[in-house]
């Protein structure tokens, strides 16, 4: 069998674009202005800025005075929450609303409003991966602050209803954040329609580089700084601008959402070819719904193997995946999405995500669907959990 090298951990990060790069390029050579400077090199940087603005807010339906960039998700879903948070309880309003599922961008955020004298209601999710929009609405208190849930789940790609939680939150007064890192550029939003009143994204994860995001904060609602400085970011975040990967993250949302259903119409048959396929293994099953989920997404867990030795034998073929989000890769804990969704300990730890974009070709799935099924056999033919299964003895 023939090593290829086959990328299929898109949700982690993407490759920068080379039509990113090229836009980004000038700015670290010859643009390379101060946006608060006034002489025209730093005029044309600040124009740069705002025309990246109109991009990242033309892509989800806003108003670029809405639109602020940050280095990442994970700034944005802290400043939405912890801002809000700080805003409300100056009216007595100290319960937030999330799930039980979300990113710990937003689960330790919500955890240190805790311990600051917060109230945190964390909804369950069903089995096939869902918010229920009417546990949100039993939730919701007078003195709820702030509801916050993902727009797509990071491991298991559910996406959620996101336009009917929105609806119930604009009915009854409370802003809605929505942490929209997997999302944008796989499905279409717009903020208007769908009552968003923020929305946090990550350009990494759309082909522009690490460290730049941006949060969308409906007009009317005023959070409080971020950094204290200058007057960067309509004085809400001091620090000079990084005008490069702006640049790009304004050339990368828009490359993204152009042209999503035309993607997702190559991606999803190869997801679907994918998931039937390791389906054929006994003791598997897929987490998440079929259908309802991002198009490049599937995890399984495979039960009688350890995740980690999966990944590295994948690895040793050329196949990077993972088996669960990158920013807690190096834990020995099971993934708190899967074990919400009810899986036990021992199968939520063999877990396998693959998030697939077009260039994962129908070869690149025959290759992966060769190799899988060898390195489960051989991973199961040394694990005592499996001769355990097999005798049919207990292994918790």
């Amino acid at each position: 069998m023939e090593k290829r090298f086959i990328y299929a951990d898109n949700s982690a990060t993407t490759a920068v674009s080379q039509e990113v790069l090229d836009a980004m390029l000038p700015h670290f050579t010859k643009a390379y202005g101060n946006a608060s400077s006034i002489y025209k090199l730093g005029r044309d940087a600040q124009k740069d800025i705002e025309t990246a603005r109109e991009k990242v807010a033309k892509a989800i339906g806003a108003d670029p005075k809405e639109i602020f960039f940050t280095s990442c998700g994970s700034e944005s879903d802290n400043w939405a929450i912890k801002g809000i948070a700080e805003n409300m309880a100056k009216k007595g309003k100290k319960h937030i609303i999330t799930s039980v599922f979300e990113h710990h961008a937003v689960l330790h955020t919500c955890e240190y409003l805790e311990k600051h004298g917060y109230e945190v209601t964390y909804v369950p999710v069903s089995a096939d991966g869902f918010v229920n929009p009417e546990d949100i609405r039993n939730a919701i208190r007078e003195d709820t602050a702030l509801v916050t849930i993902m727009y797509a789940n990071n491991e298991i790609g559910t996406i959620q209803p996101i336009e009917e939680i929105g609806a119930i939150c604009r009915e009854k007064k409370v802003i809605f954040h929505t942490d929209a890192v997997q999302a944008v550029g796989h499905v279409e939003i717009d903020v208007k329609a769908q009552n968003i009143d923020m929305l946090s994204l990550s350009g990494h994860k759309i082909h522009a580089q690490k460290g730049i995001g941006a949060l969308y904060v409906r007009k009317g609602i005023t959070l409080p700084n971020l950094v204290h400085g200058g007057g960067q970011e309509r004085n809400k975040r001091a620090g000079t601008e990084n005008v490069p990967a702006i640049v790009g993250l304004g050339v990368a949302i828009e490359n993204a959402t152009k042209n999503i259903a035309e993607k997702n119409a190559i991606i999803t048959p190869r997801r679907n070819r994918l998931i039937d396929g390791i389906l054929k293994l006994p003791y598997t099953r897929l987490n998440g719904d079929r259908d309802k989920r991002l198009a490049g997404n599937l995890n399984i867990s495979i039960e009688g193997i350890e995740g980690e030795s999966l990944l590295l034998m994948l690895d040793l073929n050329g196949i990077c995946a993972s088996s669960g989000s990158a920013c807690t890769s190096g834990s020995l804990d099971p993934s708190h999405v899967l074990l919400s969704i009810g899986l036990k300990h021992e199968v939520a730890h063999g877990s396998l995500r693959l998030s697939i974009e077009e260039d994962v070709t129908d070869e690149d799935v025959d290759y992966i669907l060769e190799v899988i099924p060898k390195v489960v056999e051989r991973l199961r033919s040394m694990s005592p959990v499996w001769e355990k299964m097999m005798k049919g003895e207990s292994y918790e």
